[in-house]
């Protein structure tokens, strides 16, 4: 591997580990350059969701502040975003990519819509229990999101965070933080698993997750101090255009 390609993962890692920490489109900028530097496109999706974990790290660091309190609901859901990381891996691993190709592009297009919908805020929406319906229809969300995230994970941040702002009742910045908590765990699994049985090609892994740990670092802080609209509607520009592009080659 050339030092000019080395330069471009470093690079590619930090955009991504930026857009991945604050909107969740962190493989907008890591897979395509993964295939720049030729590689195939399983190796390079595997070696994508390892150098992720790296942007899990940054992210998270960034995010100590909003963290704060959310132990109890984390600690509640990180093992079913496990699961489906692990659930991911193996799909990708035993199964043709196409499964999800049609019906990706549809879910980041109303996920970007549910990011920029005004919320009607409640309220009591911060004290009223919520019901156990509403509870497992969100647990049953998260692993079906995570599934993706480790089976390819474009753009799953986008599909989590419109999640977690739609079901109850976070700021921008909470929302983020728990998102890249989750999205983590569920990397984090799958990348595991990859490690051992899947093509990962570490050459142009470690300088992608050195800049995906740069990058991810600056995410929450500009999530925290920038106004939340904008980043909103940014997020949700975001998620459309790879709404439009996924579905333009799936279709």
């Amino acid at each position: 591997m050339s030092w000019t390609e080395i330069a471009l993962l470093v690079v590619a890692g930090i955009a991504g580990g930026l857009a991945g920490s604050i909107a969740g489109l962190a493989s907008v900028a890591t897979y395509p350059a993964l295939l720049a530097v030729g590689l195939p496109p399983v190796a390079a999706n595997v070696t994508n969701t390892v150098a992720l974990v790296g942007n899990a790290v940054g992210s998270i660091i960034g995010s100590r502040p909003e963290l704060r309190g959310q132990g109890p609901f984390l600690l509640r859901i990180l093992p079913l975003a496990g699961l489906g990381g692990a659930l991911g891996a193996v799909l990708l691993l035993s199964t043709p990519a196409e499964g999800f190709e049609k019906l990706v592009p549809v879910l980041i297009f109303f996920s970007s819509i549910a990011i920029v919908w005004p919320r009607r805020e409640r309220p009591d929406a911060g004290t009223a229990p919520r019901r156990r319906s509403m509870v497992l229809l969100e647990g049953a969300a998260i692993l079906a999101i995570a599934v993706y995230g480790g089976y390819f994970g474009a753009a799953a941040g986008v599909l989590l965070l419109a999640l977690l702002l739609r079901a109850g009742n976070a700021t921008l910045a909470h929302a983020n933080a728990s998102k890249n908590v989750l999205l983590g765990a569920s990397n984090g699994v799958a990348a595991v698993i990859f490690l051992f049985v899947a093509p990962v090609h570490w050459p142009a892994l470690i300088p992608l997750a050195i800049g995906c740990i740069l990058g991810s670092r600056l995410g929450p802080v500009v999530v925290r101090h920038a106004p939340a609209t904008p980043i909103r509607w940014l997020i949700g520009f975001g998620g459309l255009v790879l709404a439009v592009k996924l579905g333009l080659d799936a279709y």
